[in-house]
Formats: C-alpha cells, sequence, structure tokens
C-alpha cells in the first residue's frame, strides 16, 4: 500500500524513488489479504469521516484570521506536519486553513465530502467521487498539507489545457499559504520545465513527466549512487545540475483509471535518430505488397495489441511478390517485419481516427484525449510507412534510447494517490498493480441524471437515422445536447449529417483543440448542440444556462459503446452534475467499430438479424450480447496491460543484470 511516509524519510536521498523489488509469495498473501479488508471500506467510508468534524470544530478559529495570520498559521503547521507526520490533528488543522483561504480567495469552500476526498488521499488512497464533485479544489486539500509538510507535489492530469487551467484556478490557495505553483505542458524549454519542478506543487500532463523522468533516467545512467554523484561534482561533472525531477515523491493522479489503467496499455519511449531508416522506395514497396494481400488468407489482424501476423501462404506470396524489388527484399525476417509493420499501417491505423494529416505532416491523436501529440511518432518504422501512405515526405527512422510503462513508473512514487469519477471496475487491479485501494466518497448532493434505454440498431444507416431523429426531438424542447463520438471521423460524419438537417452545431475534436475552453462554455446554453470527441469527456465542466434546468437540464448521447464501461460513464457524467437535472442515452449499431474488432462475422450477422426483428425478445439478447462483447473487450485489454507489465517488468531485469541502463 502507498501509505505516507514521514516527511523527513521522503526528501532523504539525491533522487528519491521508490525501488523495485519484486515481491515474496509470503508479501503477495498478506498483501491479498490486505486488499480484503480495504475493499470492505469501499461503500462504508465511516473510517475517513472522522476528519469531517474534526476540521468544522476548526471552522471559527479560522474565520477570524486575517491574511497574515494564515501566514503565520501556516508556518506554524510547517512544524507540526513534519514533527507528527500526516495524522489527524495536524491534517484537521491544514485542512481547516486551506478551506479558509478557499473560501477567501476563490469563494468556494470545500464542501464536507471534498474534505473526506483529501483525507482518502492523505491516506494513499483513489478517492472515487461522482462527476462533478469538484475533484480540482479537494486536491488541493493533500496537495497544500503535504506540500506544507516539505514534501515536492506533483498533480498529474490528462491534458495540458487541464494542467494550466486548475494550476491557474487553484492557484490563489497555494499563494495565500506561501507555496509555489509550476506547470510543465508540451512545448516547455528544459530550464523552464526544471523551475517548475522545483515548486512546492507542481501541475503537469502525465505523458509530459514520464518523458521528463527518462530524460534524467538517460541522464543519470544506471542510477549512480550518492558516492558516484559525489565524485562526478568535484570532477565538475555535476549530472544532478541538468536534472529536470528532484524525484518521486507524492503524486496525485487526477482521472486516475484513465491514466493509471487505459493509458497503460502502451509503454513510453525515447528514441534517438536511428541508423537503419530505409529509402523511400522501400516503404512504397511494402505498401504496394501489403495491398495485394488477403485478409485471413495471407495475414491475420489483432485489433486489441494494434499488430498483425503473416500466414505460412501469406509469408510463401511475399516472397514471390518480392524476387524482383531488390536485395533488401532477400531477407526472409526483414522483408517480414517490414511487410507486417505495412499491413498495420494499411489496415489498422486510418486517418482521422489514430492520427491527422496536417500541413504536410502525421500527427497522432491519443485515443484517450482525443488531442494530437504533434512529437510523437510511432516506432520500427510504422510511422514512415504511414508517412508514405499518406504521401508525405518520410522521415528519419528512430530507435529507442529509454523505455517505461506507467505501471513501473507510478509504482515509484514513494508516495502515490488519485481521484476519479469511475474505478468501481478496475479497483482490482489498481490494487494488484499499484497497491491502491479504492474508497468511494459519498457525492455532496444527490445524483438525479436520468438513464434512457439503450438503442442498438443492426446497422450504422438505421443508427444515424435514429439518431438524427433523437437530436431534433431534444432540440425542440430546447434543451443542450452533448453528443460523444470516438473518433476525428465520426464527428465530422456527423457533422455533416446534421448540417444536412439543418441542425445548428458545434464540433469539438483534435482540429478545434485550442477553441476548447470557448465551445464548452458554450455547450450548456439552451438549445445548443455540441459534437465531442473523448477530449470533452473530463475534467471541464459544462454550466447549464438560464432556464436549462427547467427543461431538463443537459442530455447526453453517445454514438457507440467505448473499450470500457467506465468510458461511456465518464461521458454521461457530463450531465446531471452537483444535483442538477440531466439525463443520457446510447445510441449504438452492430456495425460500431467495437463489434467490428470483438465479434466474428458470422455472430455479427447472426446479432444484426436478431436486432433488425425489433421485437422486446430480440432487444434484449442483442443488448445483452452487446454488453457481453464490451466486458469482453474489457478483459483483453487489461491482458494486454497485464503482458506489457510482465515484459517491461522482465525487460527490466534483463538490463539490470546486464548493467545496462533502462
Amino acid at each position: 500500500m502507498s501509505s505516507p511516509p514521514l516527511p523527513g524519510r521522503i526528501t532523504a536521498g539525491f533522487y528519491p524513488e521508490r525501488q523495485d523489488q519484486p515481491e515474496s509469495m509470503f508479501s503477495q498473501v498478506l498483501n491479498d489479504l490486505a486488499h480484503t479488508v480495504a475493499r470492505r471500506f469501499q461503500d462504508r467510508p465511516a473510517r475517513f469521516q472522522a476528519i469531517v468534524p474534526m476540521t468544522n470544530t476548526l471552522r471559527p478559529e479560522f474565520s477570524t484570521m486575517s491574511e497574515q495570520d494564515f501566514k503565520t498559521e501556516a508556518d506554524a503547521l510547517r512544524l507540526d506536519l513534519r514533527r507528527q507526520g500526516m495524522t489527524a490533528p495536524p491534517v484537521a488543522r491544514a485542512f481547516a486553513l486551506i478551506r479558509e483561504v478557499a473560501a477567501r480567495r476563490l469563494g468556494t469552500p470545500h464542501y464536507d465530502t471534498q474534505l473526506m476526498g483529501g483525507w482518502v488521499m492523505v491516506q494513499g488512497f483513489v478517492a472515487e467521487m461522482e462527476t462533478g464533485e469538484g475533484k480540482t479544489l479537494t486536491a488541493t486539500l493533500p496537495a497544500c498539507t503535504a506540500a506544507l509538510a516539505g514534501v515536492p507535489v506533483h498533480i498529474v492530469t490528462v491534458n495540458d489545457y487541464l494542467a494550466k487551467r486548475d494550476a491557474a484556478w487553484m492557484g490563489p490557495i497555494y499563494e495565500t499559504l506561501g507555496l509555489t505553483v509550476g506547470i510543465v505542458v508540451q512545448g516547455m524549454s528544459l530550464e523552464t520545465r526544471r523551475q517548475a519542478y522545483a515548486c512546492d506543487v507542481t501541475y503537469c500532463t502525465n505523458k509530459e513527466l514520464v518523458f521528463d523522468y527518462l530524460k534524467d533516467r538517460l541522464l543519470l545512467g544506471q542510477k549512480p549512487g550518492p558516492v558516484t554523484l559525489r565524485l562526478d561534482r568535484l570532477r565538475g561533472v555535476g549530472r544532478l545540475d541538468n536534472l529536470c525531477l528532484r524525484g518521486l515523491f507524492f503524486a496525485i493522479v487526477d482521472e486516475a483509471d484513465s491514466i493509471l489503467i487505459d493509458e497503460a496499455r502502451t509503454p513510453l519511449i525515447i528514441s534517438g535518430a536511428g541508423s537503419n531508416s530505409y529509402e523511400a522506395k522501400i516503404y512504397q514497396d511494402a505498401l504496394q505488397f501489403a495491398t495485394q494481400m488477403e485478409t485471413g488468407r495471407d495475414f491475420t489482424l489483432d485489433f486489441a495489441k494494434r499488430s498483425c501476423e503473416l500466414t505460412e501462404e501469406g509469408s510463401h506470396r511475399l516472397a514471390e511478390m518480392s524476387q524482383a524489388a531488390g536485395s533488401f527484399w532477400a531477407g526472409r525476417n526483414r522483408r517480414q517485419e517490414i511487410i507486417r509493420q505495412a499491413l498495420c499501417a494499411c489496415h489498422l491505423f486510418q486517418r482521422d481516427r489514430e492520427y491527422l494529416l496536417r500541413d504536410g505532416k502525421i500527427e497522432i491523436i491519443d485515443e484517450y484525449t482525443g488531442r494530437t501529440m504533434a512529437d510523437r511518432s510511432w516506432e520500427r518504422g510504422l510511422h514512415q510507412l504511414i508517412e508514405a501512405k499518406e504521401s508525405c515526405a518520410v522521415t528519419t527512422q528512430r530507435e529507442t534510447m529509454a523505455r517505461i510503462s506507467y505501471q513501473r513508473f507510478f509504482r515509484r512514487y514513494r508516495w502515490l494517490a488519485g481521484m476519479t469519477g469511475t474505478a468501481r471496475e478496475v479497483t482490482d487491479e489498481l490494487w494488484s498493480v499499484y497497491r491502491l485501494p479504492v474508497v468511494r466518497v459519498p457525492p455532496n448532493r444527490p445524483v438525479i441524471r436520468q438513464e434512457r434505454p439503450a438503442l442498438l440498431f443492426p446497422d450504422a444507416a438505421a443508427k444515424w437515422a435514429a439518431l438524427l431523429a433523437r437530436i431534433r426531438e431534444i432540440h425542440d424542447q430546447g434543451r443542450p445536447i452533448l453528443i460523444g463520438t470516438r473518433s476525428v471521423a465520426t464527428s465530422e460524419y456527423l457533422h455533416g449529417l446534421l448540417n444536412e438537417a439543418g441542425l445548428p452545431h458545434r464540433v469539438l475534436n483534435a482540429r478545434q483543440d485550442e477553441e476548447e475552453a470557448e465551445i464548452i462554455s458554450q455547450a450548456g446554453q439552451q438549445g445548443q448542440i455540441t459534437v465531442a470527441t473523448n477530449m470533452a469527456g473530463r475534467g471541464t465542466d459544462i454550466i447549464l444556462g438560464q432556464g436549462v434546468r427547467e427543461l431538463g437540464g443537459l442530455h447526453v448521447i453517445s454514438t457507440e459503446r467505448h473499450t470500457a464501461r467506465r468510458i461511456d460513464r465518464q461521458l454521461f457524467g457530463r450531465c446531471g452534475r452537483q444535483g442538477d437535472p440531466g439525463s443520457y442515452e446510447l445510441v449504438a449499431a452492430l456495425d460500431d467499430e467495437i463489434f467490428l474488432a470483438a465479434l466474428p462475422p458470422g455472430w455479427r450477422m447472426r446479432l444484426q438479424k436478431i436486432a433488425a426483428a425489433n421485437t422486446a425478445i430480440s432487444r434484449f439478447v442483442a443488448e445483452k450480447s452487446a454488453t457481453f462483447t464490451q466486458w469482453q473487450v474489457e478483459r483483453r485489454d487489461f491482458l494486454v496491460r497485464r503482458d506489457l507489465m510482465r515484459f517491461d517488468d522482465s525487460l527490466a531485469d534483463a538490463l539490470a543484470f546486464s548493467g545496462a541502463g533502462e
């Protein structure tokens, strides 16, 4: 379990981090028993409610303080927290101070449920709080408390927009307490990053944080000890002076399930210019051969792992096709490796879904945020093949210099906590991988959002027709509508349909990422229709306009099932926040991406016939089958994450044995 260590211990050393240590079988058994006990607290968080009356009794004392008194109290708390650690009495005083500062500077004192959420995170747990319960403000409680104790804090969020917004929004609280705040986002210089990480509290995105850590690891080499680093300084090398981070002390992971679970399917890799790039003609030949091969006969696709394998017949056909193509194709392993990547480029990576073509360059779309990652590239020639497919200038292939998975990285924090609105389905995985228990914090106000029955259609044509009719029906009522899509291509296809139907709307996807704040600020206005990819699904509030509550609030429509039920719930959680009215529904088809990837064609066709019958029984059977398919995809993705973690751990062991760095 990631319990809070004493501040004096956590700040020791040159680059503090938790070391990778394999668990013995006995330790695993004890931890499993601890998890069984911890799960008892998920729905019965009574043990965390004690902090609320302790904090509330201090309200009269702190309400009479001046701003100068705040700084004096903060200085006194620094000593108390260092001496007593993260025990209830000093933490309650810290919470009372932080709440009073928030009330004065922001006009929003913390709710009692937010005090509970803050105490859950101080204990090193994940706080599951309903969407709209104010997790951004809640995070200031453990962040300020730890920072006052002298512990550097990283608040990790899913995108640059939220990192900048939250740091600016919560900045007055930290400033009043005499704490410094830094921001790390894409495109910042090394010196600016170093200054940001030197602050008491740093808001950063998960990807930027991990890449900065990997750069530090490259600079440090194979984990040099204190003696080595002192010798470096005597020789004038001074590796510590060039590091970004000060170590891995305390991380508060916002949207913990998204970062720690969903994005943990792919390792993060730092690459440098490689020496094995091929001529552009090699990539063009590979794509030409790939288009001549047939699915099932010559190769098979694995949508979960984004990979493909040649069949025996496909291997023979490739050898025959490439005989006259040049000496490069004479090597069996070499030609099969590049053709596998070419097949992936043709069949598994599509424009406006996995990547965007902008200014003649390929920009990868982050499937979890919907944003582009302009400075990222795929490895092993895949990026160059996609460039060739889209007739772009082919860039130099890059080779791996350092890599790490999210699982290994976040386990290295000395103190780890998180918050999210959707963790119940991945409770066991959060424990088994990160030793993070989950506690469900009750909402401040009852949740009254309404669920409408899911609609499942045989094909996309029927789905889009029904969706347009449903949008018009809700729009005529004057209610705002948020329509969630999984890809840029789908959002732009729906954009065309809405234009043809004469329905005014706005689109938010990777092409409009700079306009996100303005689009979202209008999404709750009367009669507004907003089409959005996942980028608008988390962390941003949609404020209801005048008269919208009386009409029933925001209505959310999902146009297809996601790869996890949690992601559907994240989208539906955009409505009905903090006791507001709202409703949501799912409108899907049996030829959506999830069914094409997970269901055998024969079974999918049978389900389509069942759904087309449109009887109560057929709808029930089709819906249950669709739910089971989604569960299968969740299970498949879990296995992918588990295999990645095992591979990453075994690779680390091999590198450690050989004396190589990460």
